[in-house]
């Protein structure tokens, strides 16, 4: 037998475990506990809306779901890991803003957020909330771009850090208003919100339901939320784009993503089951207690149409404003 013979034949033995594997019973699945992989430390937003829906997933799915934090580099160490993980259903993702925001904002992603996953489905959306201290004389938003216009640069506003979807989202309002401000990054959302409140920086850029006790005390002005509609929680502050900024819309969300190669089936019964578990009363109203939204993708592909989206949309943003990670 001559060698190209041979190596052939090697291939071809080699081969044939996975020729004659039993395929995935997508119809049994799942039959195991499923791991659900948090891109962050304990205690955070991402860990705890996550642990809220969880015990609700497994049982709409009727096996346990056991968390899993992984958290580091902006979320990506937890994504790298679910990005490389067998795409069988059994390991999955919460997926975050800063997953679509870091593909630009840093110099080297070890995967690609849409050609390495499978969406299954978006669950929570969280509207921003851009604020000012009363002292400042512009009190709407169109007032506040004739102020910026009239004063280009020279107002500054604060966020929880560069990079932050509170920062992102408030460089995507400049962009789309022609006009320029300086940015007052902090380490973290509460001393830039404390500094808000005293008059040192006039502008801030917060959680909504972190500005709305200030707004309602009188403490900060809004300017408006970020999202494409009014919260359900607050619905008589308008959205920013509603006020003349067409198609704006900055917020943090939180979705569900599986490797790639994930069976259609199996996909599929996740996102039916994601649909069944985020009707549950008590979901909702700890949702909407927080301060967030139930948003739900009508099918994966929405979703996975929607993390193209926000891709494209802090990739211009990025470049534009030519932002650089720390």
């Amino acid at each position: 037998m001559n060698v190209a013979r041979l190596c052939a034949s090697r291939a071809i033995f080699a081969l044939l475990p996975a020729l004659f594997a039993p395929p995935l019973n997508a119809a049994a699945y799942p039959d195991k506990p499923l791991r659900w992989v948090v891109p962050s430390v304990a205690g955070g937003a991402t860990d705890t809306t996550t642990r809220i829906i969880a015990p609700k997933l497994g049982e709409a799915l009727g096996q346990m779901v056991v968390i899993e934090n992984k958290g580091g580099a902006s979320g990506n160490i937890g994504a790298e890991f679910v990005a490389r993980a067998a795409p069988d259903g059994y390991t999955f993702l919460t997926a975050i803003a800063s997953n679509a925001s870091n593909v630009a904002l840093m110099k080297k992603v070890p995967f690609d957020l849409v050609r390495d996953f499978a969406p299954v489905s978006l669950m929570v959306t969280v509207p921003e909330m851009i604020l000012s201290h009363p002292s400042l004389p512009a009190k709407n938003v169109r007032e506040l771009i004739a102020l910026a216009k009239a004063h280009p640069g020279q107002l500054q506003y604060s966020t929880g850090g560069i990079g932050s979807i509170q920062h992102m989202g408030m460089e995507l309002f400049l962009l789309t208003t022609g006009t320029k401000m300086m940015h007052v990054p902090y380490k973290a959302t509460h001393p830039a919100l404390i500094d808000a409140l005293a008059g040192h920086v006039p502008i801030t850029v917060v959680a909504s339901i972190t500005g709305l006790p200030h707004m309602r005390s009188g403490r900060l002005r809004a300017y408006g939320i970020t999202s494409a509609k009014r919260m359900s929680i607050a619905p008589e502050i308008p959205t920013i784009g509603e006020q003349g900024v067409e198609g704006y819309e900055a917020v943090q969300w939180f979705g569900i993503l599986a490797p790639a190669g994930t069976p259609r089936e199996i996909v599929t019964k996740l996102h039916t089951a994601v649909l069944r578990t985020m009707q549950d009363p008590d979901i909702k109203k700890r949702f909407l207690d927080d301060g967030a939204e139930i948003t739900l993708s009508a099918t994966p592909e929405d979703f996975g149409n929607m993390v193209r989206g926000e891709v494209a949309k802090w990739a211009r943003v990025v470049k534009e404003a030519r932002i650089q990670a720390e």
